[in-house]
């Protein structure tokens, strides 16, 4: 299979089952972001690669499945109205999530302000990805036709696991958390 195809020039692009709609379309906005969030968590995980931390495979795996879902969040979100979708997005993704939300918070120490973005580059890519997660999230807001609205649910999810991901990494590999107002 080429990688080009030369059908994109004119600036259109196909969704699943072949419906052609502008590169601007919503949908294609949307399902564009959660590729560049998904890139994102990819580069902030080979910033770790290197690094050791006490259930660090436990949680490149976890971010091996949380790209996957991310990857057919697109999917869905590149799926027109009415069309059956191959891999449907459950509950059951939102509540893994919420259960690694919550086992990574009982390891860092609680919040009492406002945190600035940074540290190890792990760390502040993950804090890169959530911003790009919340981005797909109001494009996804913006589709006017039906959708799964489980979707919206991951995403917003999705930036909240990021956020704990993020200070986690920082945290297990020593770079201290800056305060707003510090």
């Amino acid at each position: 299979m080429k990688i080009y195809t030369k059908t994109g020039d004119k600036g259109t692009t196909s969704l699943v089952y072949g419906t052609r709609v502008s590169k601007k379309d919503q949908r294609v906005e949307a399902y564009g972001t959660c590729d560049e969030a998904n890139s994102m968590i990819g580069l902030g995980l080979s910033y770790i690669k290197a690094e050791y931390f006490e259930g660090k495979e436990q949680f490149e795996e976890f971010f091996h499945k949380v790209q996957t879902i991310l990857f057919h969040v697109g999917a869905e979100l590149a799926t027109p109205a009415g069309k059956e979708v191959k891999w449907k997005l459950e509950n059951s993704h939102i509540n893994e999530l919420e259960e690694q939300i919550d086992f990574l918070e009982g390891t860092l120490a609680p919040l009492s302000n406002f945190i600035l973005p940074g540290g190890h580059p792990g760390g502040a890519s993950l804090h890169t990805a959530r911003t790009i997660v919340r981005r797909a999230e109001r494009e996804a807001v913006g589709i006017d036709e039906a959708m799964n609205p489980l979707v919206l649910s991951y995403l917003n999810r999705l930036s909240d696991y990021l956020f704990v991901a993020g200070r986690y990494i920082n945290q297990q590999l020593g770079e201290k958390e800056k305060n707003l107002h510090e």
